[in-house]
């Protein structure tokens, strides 16, 4: 028993589905609520995680982009506010109207910019730039050739495409950084436009060049590749993933729709669940594909994904339990509980219960 947990402590990079769990767990909370004192949190507990136990992969350098996009996000949404928002309440700027025609009804250009038109773009803004950043930190922290490999088989080809994508931004953090360091050493334009061009034209294409080079590197060990399987097992796939689908769609609805009895949310989240686990297990036959030194759970991959489940169970029940602090008002304080508070706080967890990136020591021997 002792030397397992030894073993599960040693320098070594974390399952990339826990970090997922994880990471959608405190996206799910972000979802539930709009009070920006706890959407402020968040991103605190994602940075603090981050902080901790980000590895030097080219992937675990692309948190600030993400980090950048979610602020732009939040400018657009309030810029959107100004432009479009027609909330009343107490002016701080009286901007001149822009007159439309009649047949544009409810839609107002500029005209007085009031306080809480501000404050509920600002907090929209929040709530989907938490949400960025929170699966940018997924990304920066799981890698994604180790996530691919942890799908099940009937997901290789989704899965393939996937990781080519999501792979790009990670990629394209590396090829700034690279492009930046080899442009200090040339001579070339000053002016801000040429500058420009001479940089990002590199970078783009060193990025798509990586991505595609891992999409070929996949092609040729095999994914993507099939095997025959009787029409009757495809047919039989087909109805259970179709089932599975449609079973799922219900109950998520019925689960966010709070007159929907209780009884039909569960039942229908089985019977999509059951039916998804079969489908996938029908169609993972048509793969022929072999695993070497298969990714194995532990617990402190237990205890991450737990720490996400914990997460957003705490986030849907502040959201139908104490809804004032979930959506406050723009015209009050925003409030906060104990309970939301520690709901979010748990997420904190993984920057102790993670072991250490191997990548990182392998960083600091090389730089020592």
């Amino acid at each position: 028993m002792v030397r397992t947990a030894t073993i599960a402590r040693l320098p070594r990079d974390l399952h990339p589905v826990a970090w997922w769990v994880w990471a959608i767990g405190l996206a799910a909370y972000a979802s539930f609520t709009t009070n920006p004192l706890l959407l402020l949190l968040l991103v605190g507990v994602v940075s603090v995680v981050v902080a901790a136990r980000r590895g030097e992969q080219p992937w675990a350098k692309a948190f600030r982009l993400y980090v950048g996009l979610a602020l732009f996000i939040v400018a657009t949404r309030v810029l959107f506010r100004v432009l479009l928002g027609a909330v009343p309440g107490h002016v701080l700027v009286d901007l001149p109207e822009i007159p439309l025609p009649d047949w544009v009804l409810g839609i107002r250009l500029l005209g007085p910019l009031t306080r809480e038109a501000l404050l509920a773009g600002l907090y929209d803004g929040m709530r989907l730039g938490v949400i960025v950043i929170c699966v940018g930190a997924a990304n920066a922290l799981a890698n994604p050739k180790r996530l691919l490999r942890s799908l099940p088989p009937a997901l290789y080809e989704i899965g393939t495409a996937v990781v080519v994508a999501v792979t790009v931004l990670p990629q394209l953090a590396e090829s700034v950084q690279r492009v930046r360091a080899a442009q200090r050493l040339r001579a070339g334009a000053t002016g801000r436009v040429k500058r420009l061009r001479r940089f990002l034209v590199p970078v783009l294409e060193d990025a798509l060049e990586r991505s595609m080079a891992l999409a070929a590197g996949m092609d040729t060990r095999g994914y993507g590749r099939t095997a025959g399987v009787p029409v009757a097992t495809r047919r039989l796939t087909s109805a259970l993933m179709l089932v599975s689908l449609v079973g799922l769609c219900v109950g998520v609805y019925a689960v966010l729709d709070g007159t929907t009895p209780g009884w039909l949310a569960g039942t229908m989240l089985v019977l999509g669940v059951a039916a998804a686990a079969g489908g996938l297990a029908l169609a993972g036959r048509r793969v022929t594909r072999t695993v070497y030194r298969a990714d194995r759970w532990r617990w402190p991959e237990v205890v991450v994904a737990l720490s996400g489940v914990l997460v957003v169970a705490v986030g849907w029940w502040v959201a139908r339990s104490q809804v004032p602090v979930a959506f406050p008002g723009v015209s009050t304080v925003p409030p906060v509980t104990l309970t939301a508070m520690a709901g979010v706080l748990v997420g904190l967890v993984p920057a102790v219960a993670a072991p250490v990136p191997a990548s990182s020591l392998v960083h600091e021997e090389a730089v020592a």
